[in-house]
């Protein structure tokens, strides 16, 4: 992605043609803003007794990653909305795994949400040290999106140096906290959130402003040379989550999704109305959902 503070500058540009269209509230909170409070207006629905391949349900959980487990954009304009995280969120509705796992009187207090908007996977090994120092039972990944998105691709970062990152974070995690587990998700996959969003002429307007450039650029293009492009990051996409599956499998205590989010097909409604590429809340729902089913019932 272009640096957050142009996108930023661009989005806002933009934002009276997104709040035109009636389907969507808008508001112009910034990124600093305080996101809104989370509705408590009911309690999540009892999770059935696990029957994980891990020993015991953890107690506590920390997520590490970008921004769709800050939960960007899917609250209010360029803002991070961590409440509805699919990870460590406190709203109900999307019923995250940590509420799941934890319950809602232990969700806010044993479980830490480390993520940062922007982030690639050079970043995960400060992120991990973080988390280790929570002393966490089990840690969540998310990130690999944001080495894909660049503005073109010769900028995607080379395999080799997120191989060297995610083995270098797992290594910062052990350090300060061996027995914790680790649930990794594989990274979406990018083309099908083009092939999705293409045809929404909100998503093509906020998608010329410059996100992801080197899957997004030229969306309505459909000749050979975008397409070889589109193809390019795909490729990458599924080199990066076959890294996350080969590292993962070397520790004992950590778990790949086996390709669970990449294979999702996210629709319009489980994206954000804002930017048609971060998940929306009923995005985050689906994601929380995929996470649970896959640590309780393998």
């Amino acid at each position: 992605m272009r640096d957050r503070r142009e996108f930023r500058t661009a989005v806002r540009a933009t934002a009276a043609l997104l709040c035109a269209g009636v389907l969507f509230g808008c508001t112009t909170a910034g990124p600093d803003a305080a996101a809104p409070a989370p509705k408590r207006t009911a309690k999540p629905t009892p999770s059935p007794t696990p029957t994980s391949l891990w020993d015991v349900s953890p107690a506590s959980v920390a997520a590490v990653g970008d921004s769709v487990t800050r939960a960007f954009d899917a609250c209010a304009i360029l803002a991070d909305c961590p409440e509805v995280s699919w990870a460590t969120g406190t709203d109900t509705a999307v019923n995250s795994l940590a509420l799941r796992l934890l319950g809602p009187e232990k969700v806010a207090t044993r479980s830490w949400n480390l993520a940062r908007t922007g982030a690639r996977m050079a970043e995960l090994p400060e992120q991990m040290a973080g988390a280790a120092a929570e002393k966490p039972e089990l840690v969540t990944v998310m990130m690999g999106a944001n080495d894909a998105c660049r503005p073109t691709p010769e900028l995607m970062t080379p395999v080799a140096d997120f191989r060297f990152s995610f083995e270098t974070a797992l290594a910062r995690l052990r350090a300060g906290a061996p027995k914790a587990q680790v649930y990794v998700s594989s990274v979406p996959d990018l083309k099908h959130l083009w092939s999705t969003g293409r045809v929404s002429p909100a998503g093509l307007r906020v998608w010329k402003l410059g996100i992801c450039g080197s899957m997004l650029a030229d969306a309505e293009d459909l000749g050979p040379a975008a397409e070889r492009r589109r193809t390019r990051v795909r490729e990458r996409v599924v080199a990066y989550n076959e890294v996350l599956r080969e590292v993962c499998a070397g520790d004992e205590r950590c778990r790949y999704d086996g390709g669970a989010v990449f294979g999702f097909r996210f629709d319009g409604g489980q994206l954000s109305p804002w930017d048609w590429f971060h998940p929306s809340r009923d995005g985050q729902a689906r994601l929380a959902e995929l996470a649970y089913r896959r640590i309780t019932k393998e």
